[in-house]
């Protein structure tokens, strides 16, 4: 019989355990992991919108502790083999903290490799795991990164030095399960116990339905990504297991979470996750939808807009790559970017945008053109979102898809333009609102150039950026920002200049010079209430609220969901913290009104749940359609639609786990509630065709998943 986690934790009254120290799966010593004694956490958990992220590769940033490297055919002590282990380690992360080479470079938070325990095997062909993406066990520490010690060192060293940690979580597999034995067949422990692998499992926690070809939505979540174990996360076991997993790692004080693969996993089931990390213990949390160059899907936004987690900003960085690096569009396609996010983002500035990260060829070309790459950073870090530096881009490290684009940190110089670049326009996002939260707006644009102003209250941003090798007279510039003269932020790093603004807001005709990049700004004293940012933007009645803006006066005012008052935990001119009223599910306008009675403009479609969420499987047998007609489900209750076939949830699925006429969707609903609900066919014109009879009812579980079978009627 498997290792049964649910009975082992409730016989010691606990809820999730750890290995202290443990360096395998097969340790002894069980020990109770405590809330991490960490330093107070910068800036606070919810809200990335001023903060600047740097992507590490823990195994290739920096071997603090060569005494952890792996030994034998696992590593690679030159890393001449860029598919087994190199040495870095967490230890080689707080060595970089302390020494200032990361705090000196402004970034406010650091998003490492996931730190989970891998498989210790090696594929002659696709290697090992050092990327850390082949988990084994989630509940114990990677032993060639640290020990469970060491984590929390680095968390306690890096809040102690204003950094956030994020980390990776991989729920969607495990490791390949290979035809030639040569890995570990997709093996899951859990607490050092054995569990099951993937041709060894006979509770199916994994799913068995072949491989994915991307034709399909469905596919991609129910058949594997590649030869990896595919969890079956409606499997109670596995649903239950990540969950306690990802709660350990918050009670060790982490302050976000990137989680991989969100196109390959139940939207709703992850939805359910989200809920799960925001009642344990909020922080910001972002989902990776790889998008392709001059890809966009709609079910990319519907994820970005429900899941309550944000998205890795493909759009964003597959565009400035042809902009700036590949040269295939122009400043055109790019503004045309930016408006298609943030018109289909709900909000946009939630989003992760980023120039190169470790499943794309490096943005710097062997032999290129250095200034691309600071060209580049400076556009990202004066962006909308919460911008994401890739470890080395600031060395200007190249290389091409994967493993290639993963290689060792080649040097920590600090004098590099890019590295000054960074160090600029991070200390510039931490001054400025306007950089947090500010709309974009374009001020002047032709293929080569593009001047774009953010504004938020007083603060006003001017950028100005000329990719070319040509000169280029910009006349016809106006701004918001108030009369007067302005020094460029970067100091002439990029060849920029002051720029000098006359009382109607206008700028003189002037002569731009090529591979120009110009960043102007005003930090003014907003004096009404300003909101910027909201987050969590999902939660329950109950659950603390995280207010951010300027103006909002230090004397208490009061805080509104719809026409309901909110309690106010914390009050100060930047920051509220708000406890989430008891009101029905659904979607609130958020406003804060000062103690002069100025109201703030709203920040719209709070999501309030039902309650506490769990998955469950509808099932639909005999649903026959007409040719673009799709089954969905609607009931009483926020999380089904409120009865509005407009919200009805769906479309189902009918080709993998239930083959059509029978269609199956995996839901997210209130825990322990009775439902009323109706399947629904609805076809591409709208025409909305009810089922037959009475409602059907259906009692959800407490606290695990659940599933429902009928017929249509």
């Amino acid at each position: 019989m498997p290792f049964d986690r649910r009975t082992f934790l409730k016989g010691l009254g606990l809820s999730a355990i750890g290995i202290a120290g443990s360096t395998g799966a097969g340790s002894d010593d069980l020990a109770v992991v405590s809330q991490a004694s960490a330093a107070t956490p910068p800036g606070h958990a919810v809200n990335f919108a001023d903060d600047v992220i740097y992507q590490i590769i823990s195994d290739r940033f920096h071997d603090g502790n060569s005494d952890n490297n792996p030994t034998g055919e696992l590593g690679s002590d030159s890393c001449s083999n860029l598919r087994k282990y190199c040495g870095g380690d967490w230890q080689g992360i707080i060595d970089k903290i302390q020494s200032g080479y990361l705090t000196d470079l402004g970034v406010s938070a650091v998003w490492i490799s996931p730190p989970f325990e891998n498989i210790t095997a090696v594929d002659s062909d696709i290697g090992t795991s050092y990327h850390g993406y082949w988990a084994r066990d989630f509940t114990d520490a990677n032993q060639f990164f640290g020990d469970m010690e060491t984590f929390e060192q680095l968390v306690s060293v890096a809040h102690q030095n204003d950094i956030k940690v994020v980390i990776d979580f991989v729920p969607n597999h495990t490791s390949p399960s290979t035809s030639d034995d040569e890995l570990e067949d997709g093996v899951l422990y859990d607490n050092g116990s054995y569990v099951a692998a993937y041709n060894d499992d006979p509770e199916s926690y994994f799913h068995h339905n072949g491989g994915t070809d991307y034709s399909s939505y469905e596919g991609q979540i129910y058949r594997n990504l590649y030869n990896l174990a595919d969890f079956d996360q409606h499997e109670t076991y596995i649903d239950q297991y990540l969950k306690d997993a990802i709660e350990q790692w918050l009670d060790l004080g982490i302050d976000g979470i990137r989680v991989d693969a969100v196109a390959h996993m139940p939207p709703k089931w992850q939805k359910t996750l989200v809920d799960t990390i925001y009642d344990h213990k909020p922080v910001f949390t972002f989902g990776e939808w790889f998008l392709g160059a001059d890809q966009s899907n709609p079910r990319y936004y519907e994820f970005s807009n429900d899941s309550g987690m944000s998205l890795l900003d493909f759009r964003f960085g597959q565009e400035i790559r042809q902009v700036l690096r590949d040269f295939t569009d122009d400043w055109h396609g790019f503004k045309a970017m930016l408006d298609e996010t943030a018109a289909e983002h709900d909000q946009v500035i939630d989003q992760v945008p980023f120039i190169d990260n470790h499943d794309m060829p490096r943005f710097t070309v062997e032999g290129g053109d250095t200034r691309n790459t600071d060209m580049a950073l400076a556009v990202l870090l004066t962006s909308r979102g919460t911008p994401t530096v890739y470890y080395g881009t600031e060395q200007y490290l190249t290389g091409g898809n994967d493993p290639d684009n993963r290689k060792p940190m080649p040097s920590f110089d600090t004098t590099t333009t890019a590295y000054e670049v960074i160090q600029e326009l991070t200390a510039l996002r931490s001054s400025n609102p306007a950089l947090a939260y500010g709309d974009t707006q374009e001020r002047w644009i032709n293929p080569d150039v593009f001047i774009y102003e953010r504004e938020f209250g007083d603060n006003v941003v001017l950028v100005a950026i000329n990719r070319s090798l040509d000169w280029y007279d910009v006349s016809g510039l106006v701004t918001s920002l108030p009369e007067g003269t302005y020094d460029d932020v970067l100091g002439g790093t990029l060849d920029g200049f002051s720029t000098t603004v006359n009382a109607d807001g206008s700028i003189d005709t002037f002569s731009f010079s090529p591979q120009t990049v110009c960043v102007w700004e005003y930090t003014g004293t907003t004096t009404e209430p300003a909101l910027g940012h909201v987050g969590p933007t999902m939660g329950q009645p109950g659950h603390t609220v995280v207010l951010s803006g300027e103006g909002f006066g230090s004397t208490e005012g009061t805080v509104e969901f719809g026409s309901t008052a909110a309690s106010i935990v914390s009050w100060s001119d930047t920051e509220i913290e708000a406890t989430v009223p008891a009101v029905a599910g659904g979607y609130y306008d958020i406003t804060v009104t000062d103690a002069n009675g100025v109201q703030s403009d709203a920040f719209s479609g709070y999501e309030v749940l039902s309650g506490d969420q769990i998955s469950a499987r509808f099932v639909v047998n005999d649903a026959t359609t007409d040719m673009g007609e799709n089954v969905y489900v609607v009931g009483n209750v926020h999380e089904l639609g409120n009865w509005d076939p407009d919200r009805a949830v769906g479309p189902f699925f009918n080709q993998v786990v239930h083959e059509y006429p029978n269609w199956y969707y995996d839901v997210n609903l209130p825990a322990g509630a009775d439902i009323e609900f109706k399947f629904v066919k609805i076809a591409d014109d709208g025409t909305v065709t009810w089922e037959s009879g009475s409602n059907r009812t259906y009692t959800t579980p407490t606290d695990s998943t659940g599933e429902y079978t009928g017929t249509w009627k």
